[in-house]
């Protein structure tokens, strides 16, 4: 990047800049540890020097004798390490102190979204297995708006909206008009400021954080990996899955590549997957939450980085498996839009049209429009 826009010298001049700066800061702190730990060592040493003076006078007047002055020495230099041992506690200490500190402030962060404690305290609902699927509830959006801490007017404006039981709705518009914040509602990965979102016909704000995102999975654009394994990462939300499960959500997630890797399943895939490709990463994340089976599935674009035939292949998949399942999916090409029961449009934070996506073509000229664009795009 930097030197497909010519800024390689700027960044090289910055870099030597932020070098020499932290250069200078390790001679100072090379020069403070010198003289600490050249003092440390000094003082006692000074001491025993001082003392041996001291004590051949002392003897050469009869005052102290020889074994007396040696029993002192050899105390005094017993004494000498734990001397020492403080001043390396103390400058561990100073360090310890300064990293506790910013380990206690995340630790004291208040999240800004958690569970009310008045619902904390109800009795857990019974822990939800693989075999035991729970039916798919509606989701509906009520009066919904929300606005950025900071923002100069909301993101989304009195969205009204419902996606029945088993219905695959396919939420489209514009770059910007708030898709991808109206998705993170469902889960709460952000509150509305305005209205309500339901699922199951409950306030989400009204059931607890683990109960929540049991129910609903998400895979978004940019998939969220960790530095573990391609098993790790796809049995994350669901770590009691057969083998025959993963791969089955391996294949529909056009994901079997991860076979062929040098070890596998095993093979561990680095930080946010750095080891994989952006399609490779998105059909990990996709395989991770069709593992999961949540009632409700959450989609952001999850196909956006996957060639024609991948993404064909994909949808045909995915058409099984959100038979189902409550979905709701950000999409922008006509080939996955073509997922959708019902198609919503989007635009300046409220929807602007419902319907198939044959009716939309015919009688809106902003989806219309949108879908030709993509459509040539593609």
């Amino acid at each position: 990047m930097l030197k497909s826009l010519g800024r390689g010298p700027e960044a090289a001049r910055a870099h030597l800049d932020q070098a020499a700066a932290l250069g200078e800061t390790r001679i100072q702190m090379a020069v403070v540890d010198g003289i600490f730990w050249s003092t440390l060592n000094l003082v006692p040493n000074a001491a025993i020097a001082i003392t041996v003076v001291l004590g051949a006078f002392a003897i050469s007047h009869h005052a102290l004798t020889v074994g007396g002055l040696v029993a002192f020495i050899t105390l005094a230099l017993q004494l000498v390490w734990p001397v020492e041992a403080l001043g390396y506690i103390l400058a561990s200490g100073e360090e310890a102190a300064t990293a506790a500190q910013r380990v206690l402030e995340i630790f004291d962060a208040e999240p800004q979204i958690s569970t009310a404690p008045e619902i904390s305290t109800r009795p857990a609902a019974p822990k939800r297995t693989l075999t035991s699927r729970v039916e798919p509830g509606t989701v509906r959006y009520e009066h919904v708006s929300f606005a950025y801490p900071g923002a100069t007017g909301p993101i989304l404006r009195d969205v009204n909206l419902q996606v029945e039981p088993g219905e695959t709705l396919v939420l489209t518009g514009a770059t910007g008009a708030g898709k991808t914040t109206l998705l993170q509602l469902v889960p709460r990965l952000a509150d509305v400021t305005g209205g309500r979102v339901l699922v199951g016909g409950r306030d989400v704000r009204d059931i607890p954080l683990p109960e929540l995102r049991a129910a609903v999975g998400c895979a978004f654009e940019e998939a969220t990996l960790f530095s573990a394994s391609v098993l790790e990462n796809v049995t994350f939300g669901a770590a009691s899955a057969t083998d025959d499960e993963v791969e089955a959500a391996l294949t529909a997630a056009q994901a079997r590549f991860a076979y062929d890797l040098p070890w596998g399943l095993d093979t561990r895939i680095g930080e946010q997957g750095m080891a994989l490709s952006g399609g490779q990463r998105q059909r990990v994340a996709l395989a991770r939450a069709i593992l999961a089976r949540p009632r409700v599935l959450i989609l952001d674009d999850p196909l956006s980085a996957l060639d024609v035939h991948t993404e064909e292949r994909v949808t045909t998949a995915l058409r099984e498996i959100l038979a189902g399942v409550t979905a709701i999916v950000v999409a922008h090409r006509p080939s996955t839009v073509a997922l959708a029961d019902r198609v919503a449009l989007l635009d300046d934070g409220v929807i602007a049209a419902t319907g198939s996506h044959r009716e939309l073509m015919a009688t809106d000229p902003v989806y219309a429009n949108l879908m030709t664009m993509e459509e040539v795009h593609s």
